[in-house]
């Protein structure tokens, strides 16, 4: 869990950054991730990850992960809520514990999907 100040609190500057995994699970999601990403990096300022078609790290199925600021998240995250379609999108911060930032530093826009959590260990 990142530190927290006196009262208890996690001060939202240990936010780094922000990923948004695009989730797809055939060639019709992998086409509409494609378009959706290439969409939002014409409207945002984001890097755009590779397009994984088997599940990588703790993704359970095929995704590509949009990397963006903090800043960025009260614009980037409703405009993919708006915009996703079918696809299924999880949405994390970045910390220094990835164990909380997939956890409890998560929302999910569509349907949850049970991740691999046993690649990290528990920083706190």
């Amino acid at each position: 869990m990142p530190d927290q100040t006196a009262d208890g609190l996690i001060d939202t500057s240990v936010i780094r950054y922000y990923h948004a995994h695009l989730y797809y699970t055939d060639a019709g999601g992998l086409a509409q991730a494609r378009r959706l990403a290439s969409a939002c990096a014409t409207r945002f300022d984001i890097q755009v990850g590779r397009f994984h078609e088997r599940p990588v790290g703790p993704h359970p199925v095929g995704s590509c992960q949009l990397s963006f600021a903090p800043e960025q998240f009260g614009e980037l995250v409703p405009w993919l809520a708006l915009n996703r379609g079918d696809l299924d999108v999880f949405v994390h911060l970045g910390s220094d514990d990835d164990l909380f930032d997939h956890t409890q530093g998560a929302i999910w826009l569509g349907h949850s999907h049970d991740l691999a959590l046993d690649i990290f260990s528990d920083n706190g």
